[in-house]
């Protein structure tokens, strides 16, 4: 009798059991996040897909030290260069969509290079934006000895005499800017790419080159202290670094006004949940006054775009250069 009620009540206990498992089991499937941790609980790696020390490396590690405040997880920068940024989007696009690999980049990536490169190693849909964090223009400098006052006598003399000019890399927003010049001036220009903004500016100042059209924040130093003539910025206003320095829409160029976007980005398949703490928390950070004093020295206009109103934006650019690249026949080397 007891053997009976013994196995009677095992029989019992192990449906309660059975039932409870697979009541959870169903919880589980009908809401996947619960028994997750919550995003992030381990570290989280950024990859920048420029060379250390140009202005994207430089925002790159200033997000990472502000995020890593926000959301209490180590945030480290990892510089991936090469192929005009390809090779670190390529990184991520292929890393899991798990909110631990991010891609600081600016949108060239994005919206020059599917028109530039016979193939790429991504799709640009296998990556979605966080957040289009800002606008940044660039500079138009030449070295001083030349005697150049403005872009006008650049272009003057350029028209019958053969100029080079340094630029960050084939396929760089310089390289479009200086192609774009060239198609609508018909000055004679010699393209000498460099790997990266650094060595470019460099270039200038040594005399290496003649001119360049490179990032407004890497430029401003240099023509601060007298070693670059600043001709122009490529941005729709003046630059807060240099606001004695002219648009190219003031000289008459506004043809070559262009603004790069400087860029978070996750693999397509991150969830949702997850864009959105980033989103957050890179609110919180960007809006802090220190952080936005260190993005004017960079020369970066907020604009905190996320969701639709970001993929239009970047598919706005994809469309322009596109035109751009076309018009002008431009290959990278």
């Amino acid at each position: 009798m007891r053997v009976t009620t013994f196995a009677t009540g095992l029989q019992a206990g192990l449906k309660r059991r059975w039932i409870f498992l697979a009541l959870a089991g169903a919880s589980l499937a009908l809401n996947p996040s619960w028994g997750q941790q919550a995003y992030p609980n381990k570290p989280v790696k950024i990859i920048g897909n420029f060379v250390a020390g140009g202005p994207n490396d430089i925002f790159a590690r200033l997000l990472a030290d502000g995020l890593q405040k926000e959301l209490k997880q180590p945030f480290f920068v990892e510089a991936k260069p090469g192929a005009a940024g390809n090779l670190g989007a390529d990184a991520v696009a292929k890393s899991p969509g798990d909110g631990y690999t991010l891609l600081v980049s600016i949108d060239t990536t994005f919206t020059t290079n599917p028109s530039l490169y016979p193939s790429m190693p991504f799709k640009p849909s296998d990556m979605k934006p966080v957040m289009v964090v800002a606008s940044l223009g660039m500079l138009f400098g030449v070295n001083p000895n030349l005697g150049f006052k403005s872009l006008g006598d650049f272009v003057a003399v350029g028209k019958t005499t053969s100029q080079n000019f340094a630029s960050a890399g084939n396929g760089s927003p310089g390289h479009i800017a200086m192609s774009l010049l060239k198609e609508s001036t018909g000055v004679k220009i010699e393209h000498i790419p460099y790997k990266g903004n650094a060595p470019a500016v460099q270039a200038i100042v040594a005399g290496e080159v003649q001119a360049g059209i490179i990032a407004t924040a890497g430029l401003a130093p240099q023509v601060q202290g007298g070693k670059v003539q600043a001709l122009a910025v490529t941005s729709r206003q003046r630059s807060a670094l240099l606001p004695q320095v002219p648009t190219v829409a003031e000289v008459g160029l506004k043809q070559l006004q262009l603004e790069i976007l400087q860029l978070v980005m996750v693999p397509a398949s991150t969830p949702e949940s997850v864009v959105q703490t980033l989103q957050k928390a890179m609110r919180t950070v960007l809006e802090k006054p220190e952080m936005k004093a260190r993005l004017d020295a960079l020369d970066l206009h907020l604009l905190m775009e996320t969701g639709k109103a970001a993929t239009d934006r970047i598919d706005a650019n994809r469309a322009m250069f596109s035109k751009v690249i076309q018009s002008t026949g431009m290959k990278v080397d």
